[in-house]
């Protein structure tokens, strides 16, 4: 219904971009690598998905068609809506969730809040016939560089993701050597990583 929002972003918070489209506010949900290509006051063009509920009617952001397309294909899947897809290309690229799927990788998707070991298994078996071979041009998502604010978005971003506060704070501890040894911190790579400690955690 909307394929993409393009225009002047007036807004960012941890999870929406609000981006002025003929002089209306569009906010749009978008995953924290998304985010971190985004300048206030600053051209964007993103490709998007309305999800239509009974009581809202939701826009979602992605930075290609490619994500906006696998975001709707994972939503195939018994279980799945537009949160858990999102959270999906939060941490892997679409790329890299094919390769995921094609190679029967359980710890890729389990890597995903939200997804336990039985859940990944149900969704390799939903997902083989749907999301299509790996293209081999997608890395995994890691954004673009932020130099300054990386610790505030990736807090927000695991808040956004469903973690607690504490577990947040301790994931941003954990990578923050990683951050000070990077010129420019990457959010989207700084995420994964987080991630990777929080499973171990638990």
């Amino acid at each position: 219904m909307i394929a993409f929002v393009s225009g002047p972003v007036a807004a960012l918070a941890p999870d929406t971009a609000v981006v002025e489209v003929g002089g209306i506010g569009m906010a749009v949900q978008c995953a924290p690598n998304t985010l971190s290509a985004l300048r206030v006051g600053q051209q964007a063009k993103l490709a998007t998905s309305l999800v239509v509920r009974e009581d809202s009617l939701t826009l979602y952001g992605f930075a290609d068609d490619d994500e906006r397309q696998t975001f709707e294909l994972l939503q195939t899947a018994s279980g799945v809506g537009p949160r858990l897809a999102q959270a999906m290309l939060a941490v892997h690229s679409p790329d890299a969730l094919r390769r995921a799927v094609a190679t029967g990788d359980e710890k890729a998707l389990t890597a995903v809040p939200g997804i336990g070991k039985k859940g990944a298994q149900k969704l390799l078996l939903e997902y083989k016939d749907r999301l299509g071979a790996p293209t081999g041009t997608g890395g995994p998502a890691i954004g673009t560089p932020v130099t300054s604010g990386w610790s505030d978005q990736l807090h927000a971003a695991l808040i956004g993701l469903g973690y607690a506060t504490r577990e947040a704070d301790e994931a941003v501890a954990a990578v923050t050597p990683q951050a000070e040894a990077s010129e420019k911190p990457q959010v989207g790579q700084l995420l994964k990583a987080a991630l990777q400690t929080l499973n171990r955690a638990r």
